[in-house]
């Protein structure tokens, strides 16, 4: 009888132990195009919990100070959705080529995503085709 208790003891033990989060997003590449400068700079990454255990983010963190992650509060169960927040400053007229480093207990610990796109001066419209 001990032994039984035993080997059930080990086997939920070594189920437990390979239950793992997974983090897959919807799109690892955010595009914003041409946009005008001082317009809206949020968008956001959605990801789902592939796995089996609960997903935890730890940390958010971008290439520059011109842009903001925002990392979700609390974990994310299995099964469950959510998304990372990403604010670029539009102030700064230019291309945008930015990462944002996703920091988890996933299965892939270390994630990076990226941002690209355009912030167009005042002088030109994001009507006009550029050469």
């Amino acid at each position: 009888m001990k032994k039984l208790v035993l080997i059930a003891v080990v086997a939920l033990v070594s189920f437990a132990a390979n239950a793992q989060a997974k983090i897959s997003f919807t799109s690892e590449t955010i595009d914003y195009g041409s946009i005008s400068k001082g317009s809206d700079g949020v968008r956001v990454f959605e990801f789902k919990n592939v796995g089996d255990a609960p997903l935890i983010i730890s940390d958010v963190k971008s290439s520059c100070g011109c842009t903001v992650p925002k990392k979700p509060e609390g974990p994310v169960a299995a099964g469950d959705s959510g998304v990372i927040e990403v604010k670029y400053d539009t102030n700064r007229v230019g291309p945008i080529r930015k990462t944002v480093t996703v920091y988890s207990n996933a299965d892939e610990p270390i994630k990076a995503l990226k941002i690209k796109g355009e912030v167009m001066g005042a002088d030109k419209s994001v009507l006009e085709k550029t050469k």
